[in-house]
């Protein structure tokens, strides 16, 4: 029995011996692996607001691994290396107001011969065209037949290329209002998709949207520029109408984007607790003070006026619309230092659609040129807009277990920011697009 048990004992340590390399085997796979390796001469962390040299981005599947100094055979193990070496590198870029199914070279009468799958079409073409611009996230800020939604499900799913979309779908406004279209005779009887008057309507047509698939609201809460009978200064929806909204929104987890122009509806926004203020043109002193005090993003669109005025008269835009476009467009840029100086947190945001997608990236000269560094402009469009969208340490930044979403541009975009207007290399999920 002695020798049966000793016999035993071997035969266990012997299979024991032998299973255990394939256990080590197990775990080295299970280990986080470097799928692609990119070293960046230049790497601008917006996080730390720093700008450090000779950098190594290692990367698993689609998501960061690590960020640290070159040194000799530290990417040995990657699959893939990509020599970045004189190039400045940074994270994919975000813009945060965005109408991505809109082309700005189609007047407002002949839109109204467009379909939905129209201009979901359309949104592809210029999704892929910002994607190669080197905004690898945008938010979309209306679209009519919820286009949006669908292209997000489709650059999703694979079956387009295009950038990270958060999308509202139709915005929510006042009959008659900017939100809405008013350019057909009444006897048209044409309703806009998102029209809402009064705190019931405006609950349901938020319930609406979120059914529909969007992401965030947005609504007008002031006239605008390219909207028929409308003045940008004065209020749409009255304080309990935006009240109700804001509460039903974040009641389903949606945050809250406005138009806004006029000071009124700046305040009201900001006192129902808005998420984003978008345009912010005509703010008063007040709502500047209430924004600090709220800590909420303003997006001020302050390049598009350049393309706009130039281009408007020259494609025989309405002339009310060329009008209210040059009344606001200084005043606008000069509120934007006021903002900046006073605090208030900015993101990047651009209304691209009102001028050609892809083109993105001209705003940080005119950011640049109304009081920010080149650093403060990359920041307000990663780090800040990713914190804007819920989306903090996923997009926009270089932290482990970020989306590998990255950009490189052969310049340094620190000495001079035009630099960003060519991007040379994109990355999105660690997939190299460009």
């Amino acid at each position: 029995m002695t020798n049966k048990y000793a016999l035993l004992i071997s035969l266990i340590a012997v299979v024991g011996s032998a299973v255990a390399p394939s256990g080590a085997a197990t775990s080295t796979t299970n280990a986080p692996r470097c799928t692609v390796g990119i070293r960046a001469g230049k790497l601008i962390d917006p996080e730390r607001g720093e700008v450090l040299r000779d950098q190594i981005v290692r990367i698993d599947g689609e998501r960061i691994l690590a960020v640290g100094a070159f040194r000799e055979g530290a990417l040995r193990d990657c699959a893939r290396t990509i020599d970045l070496s004189k190039s400045t590198v940074l994270p994919g870029l975000i813009d945060t107001h965005t109408h991505v199914t809109s082309d700005p070279t189609v007047l407002r009468y002949e839109r109204l011969g467009i379909s939905i799958p129209r201009l979901a079409l359309i949104g592809a073409a210029n999704a892929r065209r910002t994607l190669l611009a080197g905004f690898t996230t945008i938010r979309n800020l209306g679209a009519d037949g919820y286009a949006d939604v669908a292209l997000r499900d489709a650059i999703n799913a694979g079956d387009v290329p295009g950038p990270r979309m958060i999308v509202s779908g139709p915005g929510i406004g006042i009959t008659g209002g900017h939100c809405g279209s008013n350019l057909l005779a009444p006897e048209f009887k044409q309703t806009s998709l998102g029209t809402a008057d009064g705190p019931d309507e405006v609950r349901k047509a938020v319930r609406q949207n979120v059914r529909y698939g969007a992401d965030v609201i947005k609504y007008c809460g002031t006239g605008g520029v390219f909207s028929k009978g409308t003045q940008p200064g004065l209020q749409q929806f009255t304080a309990e109408e935006v009240t109700a909204l804001v509460d039903e929104a974040h009641m389903h987890g949606r945050r809250v984007a406005v138009h806004a122009h006029g000071a009124n509806g700046i305040k009201i926004a900001l006192r129902a607790g808005v998420d984003t203020i978008e345009h912010a043109s005509l703010v008063d002193d007040e709502g500047i003070e209430l924004a600090r005090k709220n800590k909420t993003y303003f997006s001020m669109d302050i390049y598009n006026t350049d393309y706009t005025q130039s281009e408007s008269k020259r494609r025989g835009e309405l002339p009310e619309f060329i009008r209210k476009d040059a009344m606001i467009g200084e005043i606008q840029r000069r509120n934007f230092e006021r903002a900046l100086k006073a605090g208030i947190p900015m993101i990047f945001g651009t209304d691209a659609g009102i001028y050609p997608h892809g083109d993105n990236a001209r705003q940080f000269a005119v950011m640049v040129r109304y009081g920010m560094t080149p650093m403060q402009a990359i920041q307000a469009a990663t780090v800040n807009s990713a914190d804007a969208l819920g989306l903090a340490r996923q997009v926009g930044s270089l932290a482990t277990d970020a989306y590998a979403d990255l950009i490189a541009v052969d310049a340094d975009p620190i000495a001079d920011v035009r630099a960003l207007e060519k991007v040379s290399f994109v990355m999105k999920g660690g997939e190299v697009i460009k």
